[in-house]
Parts: C-alpha cells; structure tokens; sequence
C-alpha cells in the first residue's frame, strides 16, 4: 500500500477534516482579535494624544479627525475648516489619488461635489475607471492619468478645467509636492492640502531637490519640510492653521479667509505634529463607492 495513498485515505478521515476546518478557524479568529486590539490600541493612543493642553484649545482643527476615505483623519479636518470658511463651489482638484478609494477628496465626490484628479499609476487610473464610471461619464468627476512636473502640472488643471477659485487642492507627489504646489500660484485655492515630511523638526527649512523624472525610493528624502510648506504657503497667500495627527498632511487656509477662526500663530513650531503613520491605518469594512 503506497504512501499517498494512505496519506490521502488520512485525510479523507471525517476526524481529519473536522480538526483542520477547526484550525483554520481558529486561525482566522486569531488574526480577527489581533486586527481588534490593533484598532483598540490606535483609538486609546489618540485619545490620550488629545487630552494633551494644546489641543482643548477651541480654534485648532486636529481634534476634529474623522476617518471616511482618507488615509487617516484628513476627512475631519476638512470637513471642519469648511464649516468654518465655507464653500462657493463645491469643487475640488487633487493630485495623487492612488486608486481613489484612499484620498482626501472621494468623500467630497460622495457627497455631490465635482472635480478632477490626476494619477500617474496606470494600474489606479485602470481602477478609477472602472470604480467611478458613472461619475466620469457624467462629468461630475474628471481624471486625467499622467506623471505630474511641475512643467505640466498647471496644465493639467486646466485640461480637467479646475476652477481659479476652487475649494481644495489637495497635494500628494512624494517626492516633488513642494514643487508642484509652487507652480499652481494661478488657482487660488480655499483650502490647500499637502503631504509634509515629518522627518525634520519644526524649525528646519528643508525640501528635497526637484527631479523631473525621479519617482521617491520609499527613504526619508521626499517633499519638504513643515517649515519650507510655510514659509511657501505664506508666499502664496496661505496661513498655516493646522496637521492631522499622525504627522502626514498639513492644511492651509487662504489668508482672506482666515480671520479669527483658527489657532494662531500659523507656524510650524505651533501646528507641527511627529511622524505617527502607524496612528493613520484603521481596518473596518472594505472600502467600496456607490456615488
């Protein structure tokens, strides 16, 4: 009686087949609580985070992070800088959206605003085609798949017809963000989103040297430093009103638009959180659109 033969009479055993099923849920059930404590511990850290003095101060928006699409509490903060300044439009221009499901402008679409996005990853501008059909056929989104410069960054705007005063532009090129929102001084933007790199203190003037052609190699050497998006905001028109709390994304408000609504100075040694990337990643359901 050969070997696989009885290995395969083995398994056949009810027995047999019972204790693996028995495992494997098991299994699933472990990684299930371990996903659970994850999750248990990120919202226990942010709220001990939050209880922190500087953030019971009623003009800062970082404690208003809520989490629908974005990577992390983007979603929140917008939505309460909004509140505050208002909306003309209900428009939006985002570069770098990856597949569109993780951003910080799908929830604008969901709730009926219109825009356009650029993507230069052909396998997230497949999925946005496919996700999004609807909205791009009926012209209430507008997608264009391309590698941004800051050479053809403004027209790219154009082409996806972005209104000079839209409601936010949102900014996410790793690499060569700084540059690209220095080319873009003709869109005079409500709300500016950029991702920062919360590798350098607060009072370091840093970018990283623009390069074309050069995509970021996953290292500590991409975009700028909270200060550089400053002191570039303030050159722009812009103040400096807040970061999300994992250290990812700085948030800036057109100076006509500022008044007395957020927390001043609008610096980065006074807005500047550390890197906590681990703080952005939550589970939950699956992501899914149905505008």
């Amino acid at each position: 009686m050969s070997e696989s033969f009885l290995q395969r009479l083995y398994a056949s055993l009810p027995v047999v087949r019972e204790l693996r099923q028995l495992r494997e849920s098991v299994s699933r059930t472990e990684g299930h609580l371990a996903t659970l404590a994850q999750e248990a511990a990120h919202r226990h850290a942010q709220e001990v985070l939050l209880k922190a003095p500087r953030y019971q101060e009623p003009k800062r928006v970082t404690p208003h992070e809520g989490q629908v699409f974005s990577q992390s509490g983007e979603d929140g903060i917008i939505a309460e800088i909004f509140r505050r300044v208002g909306v003309a439009g209900r428009t939006f221009a985002e570069v770098g959206v990856g597949d569109g499901l993780e951003n910080n402008t799908v929830c604008l679409l969901a709730q009926g605003w219109q825009g356009g996005w650029v993507d230069g990853n052909s396998d997230s501008a497949r999925r946005i085609r496919e996700t999004f059909r609807r909205e791009l056929e009926g012209g209430q989104l507008k997608f264009r798949e391309a590698f941004v410069t800051r050479e053809n960054v403004a027209g790219l705007l154009t082409e996806l017809a972005v209104p000079a005063e839209v409601d936010l532009l949102s900014l996410d090129i790793d690499l060569n963000t700084y540059w690209i929102w220095e080319a873009l001084g003709a869109w005079r933007a409500r709300v500016v989103v950029v991702e920062y790199n919360a590798t350098w203190l607060p009072a370091v003037d840093w970018k990283a040297e623009y390069q074309a052609a050069a995509v970021w190699d996953g290292s500590m050497h991409f975009g700028a430093s909270l200060k550089a998006f400053e002191l570039l905001g303030r050159r722009l028109g812009y103040a400096l009103v807040g970061c999300d709390l994992g250290g990812a994304n700085a948030f800036f408000v057109r100076d006509d638009l500022v008044e007395d609504r957020f927390a001043a100075p609008f610096t980065a040694e006074n807005h500047y959180e550390p890197a906590r990337y681990w703080l952005g990643r939550r589970n939950g359901h699956p992501r899914t659109f149905r505008g």
